[in-house]
């Protein structure tokens, strides 16, 4: 019988397989974050968060084990030293797949696979209270020439933007006049 052999096989033999998550892996932990397929990375996610449970624990015995999947010495060291000690606090869940739009050539769903920040990982959400979503308060800063208020946000920059574009067709205007006159 075939027990415990519930995963994705991607199309290649089970070398190719292995050799393939573990570079997607490698990669992960070395950069952040990849661009990769959306079955390459859910089939990776099972193996990239193993490998920072074993760098949570951060005996010989994990550094081993987790050696046998990523060969890049320099990449473990970084997992053992930054990555595990940055998830001690929290049980699973050290990575994210976030979507992407589909790749050009086949129409393969691709996604953006992900560690978590620091600063996710140490938020907590409020429990309770409305879902709406806060709104962005105008912030104001004083102008060092004039001493003036002047006030900061998304609509204050759509009025200077029309009220640019309305000053050069004045001053368009002006110059018509003038030419007229003379």
């Amino acid at each position: 019988m075939r027990h415990n052999s519930k995963k994705k096989h991607l199309g290649r033999s089970t070398s190719h397989r292995r050799a393939m998550l573990s570079n997607l892996v490698t990669a992960l932990f070395q950069n952040g974050r990849i661009r990769t397929t959306e079955a390459k990375a859910k089939e990776g996610r099972r193996l990239a968060e193993r490998m920072v449970t074993f760098a949570k624990r951060g005996d010989l015995h994990a550094r081993r084990q987790t050696l046998r999947v990523i060969r890049d010495q320099e990449v473990v060291k970084r997992l053992f030293d930054e990555i595990g000690p940055r998830f001690q606090d929290r049980n699973g869940g050290y990575t994210r797949i976030v979507k992407l739009e589909p790749r050009l050539g086949d129409r393969a769903p691709m996604v953006m696979f992900e560690l978590l920040d620091e600063s996710k990982t140490t938020a907590k959400k409020t429990s309770g209270g409305s879902k709406k979503k806060p709104t962005a308060k105008k912030q104001t800063r004083k102008k060092e020439t004039t001493g003036k208020k002047e006030t900061t946000g998304k609509k204050e920059t759509k009025a200077r933007a029309v009220s640019s574009t309305e000053e050069s067709k004045k001053k368009k205007k002006r110059s018509k006049k003038d030419a007229e006159k003379s």
